[in-house]
């Protein structure tokens, strides 16, 4: 069997992947900000340069609260969830607390005796993303470019 040779991109691909890419991360903000708000937290101010974004999997945002707290957001293809800042010194370490605590939570669900459906799904779904997170803050590919 022949291996087909990928072929760069076009500039009008690169356009239109950048263009996805852009609504994406405004679709994980405006998801971020909702979260916040509805468990009673007012964003004051993105921390722009502390937040990171690895399209279309999931953004880590860092967030300074109009309490004076600074918040860790994670959204995209995972349950959207929140901590405090002081729970993870960067971006690859909220990862893994995310990770970690919602194999807890997973933990918690399953223990208590799934009553349902829905919750033995949800345990599973946080398990499974609790995995995937964990393996990519593992990947030091993803962190490269983190600043020293």
């Amino acid at each position: 069997m022949q291996q087909q040779e990928q072929k760069p991109l076009t500039p009008e691909q690169q356009a239109e992947l950048q263009q996805q890419e852009i609504q994406w991360q405004r679709e994980c903000f405006q998801n971020a900000q909702k979260h916040l708000a509805e468990k009673g937290i007012m964003p004051k101010t993105l921390l722009e340069k502390e937040s990171r974004f690895l399209a279309p999997l999931c953004a880590l945002w860092k967030f300074k609260a109009q309490n004076g707290k600074s918040y860790w957001v994670i959204t995209g293809r995972l349950p959207t969830d929140h901590a405090e800042a002081s729970a993870a010194k960067d971006a690859r370490d909220a990862m893994r607390y995310f990770s970690l605590q919602w194999q807890l939570k997973a933990d918690q669900i399953i223990t208590a005796g799934a009553r349902d459906k829905t919750q033995a799904d949800f345990a599973n779904l946080l398990i499974n993303r609790a995995h995937g997170l964990y393996e990519m803050h593992e990947n030091e590919q993803l962190w490269a470019k983190e600043p020293a």
